[in-house]
């Protein structure tokens, strides 16, 4: 395996400090040529003192001057803007890019990665959720792979290798449940948000910690399998999974089940998607079939976590409908960690947004813009904004 420069959009993120571990485990096989962050000036410039990297991008343009400074003595060019992150994912100085840029602020960068013919491994999943057809077209055009690094998706793509033409009954993604699994409307409606951020198995960024206790992020990765493996609606199934140790399972037309297993660890999908086609050594712990001695399933409460249930209606109407409900999360999710909403308020949001916002049956890329913005602004009125 010849080494590969690998891009991080998003390094400052969970998934790119991870990504930047597994760099470390491996000088011989990686390096990190490019870092790019939102507003965390302070550590991409630590990282990018001690990784070296070709090109940084600090996407807050008021933190510019300080990075620039920081940097001066080394090699490293340095670049501040949302559009520089799309300019620089169009530079033909990287073989990979790790898409971590949580939520639809990662669409444009990954998207002109793909179009410059690069392989993506992406652990952004509202990229697909929000224009799914357009980036797998394009992808399918220049011959791009898509590794997914979302640690379902990464399961059934791993249950696929070498099945070829073989065809697929259905695919089962695994919910844990999260942090309220059992709770019912009266004991949420008080939550706050450090304890929607105590998630039970896995260590991830706030957003995501937030969508995984509404179960919108199952929803989220149902729309998202939809477009990453050219599957229907009635192909995708959600079951709850406690221990998350089966990370999900494809069951083909012959009725054998394949399932993709291990401890949660998000270091396993990201190290996958860095070095695929290859599997690398690695000395992240196993998982061990006698603690547990059980894994446990269960159906969803789509009636307490109603989340669930209005990603399954954007998936089943499709257009620009997951468009609208990941605007109307985003925003969601945000006031809620600011303490402006409750917790089962941010269901509220969004569904009112999905009744405002007109539908497109076959969106334009331009459509899908401006239909964030419009969902955005709306679901703003909502939480005083």
């Amino acid at each position: 395996m010849q080494k590969r420069r690998i891009a991080i959009f998003g390094s400052t993120g969970s998934i790119g400090k991870q990504t930047l571990e597994i760099i470390d485990e491996n000088p011989e096989l990686f390096s990190a040529e490019i870092l790019t962050a939102s507003t965390n000036a302070d550590l991409l410039i630590e990282q990018a003192l001690k990784y070296d990297p070709n090109i940084v991008v600090i996407a807050d343009e008021s933190q510019f001057s300080a990075v620039q400074t920081a940097l001066i003595q080394t090699n490293t060019k340095v670049f501040a803007g949302e559009q520089a992150l799309t300019d620089v994912a169009g530079m033909d100085a990287y073989d990979l890019m790790i898409a971590g840029i949580v939520g639809f602020a990662g669409l444009k960068p990954t998207l002109k990665a793909i179009q410059i013919g690069k392989p993506v491994g992406l652990a952004n999943k509202e990229t697909l959720v929000v224009a799914g057809d357009i980036v797998m077209r394009t992808a399918a055009e220049n011959r791009v792979p898509i590794i997914p690094v979302d640690s379902e998706h990464s399961a059934i793509f791993q249950c696929l290798v070498g099945e070829g033409r073989n065809k697929i009954d259905r695919i089962i993604l695994t919910a844990s449940g999260g942090p309220f699994l059992g709770r019912k409307p009266n004991y949420l409606v008080n939550v706050k948000r450090e304890h929607a951020l105590q998630h039970p198995n896995w260590q991830m960024g706030a957003k995501i910690s937030i969508d995984s206790a509404t179960l919108m992020n199952k929803g989220l990765e149902m729309i998202e399998a939809k477009w990453l493996f050219n599957l229907t609606p009635q192909q995708i199934h959600v079951i709850v999974h406690p221990e998350s140790i089966i990370h999900s399972m494809v069951e083909f037309e012959d009725g054998s089940i394949k399932a993709q297993m291990g401890l949660p660890n998000m270091k396993v999908p990201i190290q996958y998607a860095m070095s695929f086609p290859h599997r690398i050594q690695s000395k992240f712990p196993r998982y061990d079939f006698l603690k547990p001695d059980a894994l446990h399933f269960e159906k969803p409460d789509l009636k307490t976590f109603r989340n669930l249930a209005l990603a399954s209606e954007a998936l089943n109407k499709g257009g620009n409908l997951p468009c609208i409900v990941n605007a109307a999360n985003e925003l969601a999710v945000y006031a809620f960690l600011h303490n402006r909403i409750g917790f089962l308020e941010m269901t509220d949001v969004i569904e009112k947004t999905m009744a405002k916002i007109s539908f497109i049956e076959r969106p334009t890329l331009e459509d899908y813009f401006e239909t964030d913005g419009e969902a955005r602004n709306f679901a703003a009125t909502l939480v005083n904004m």
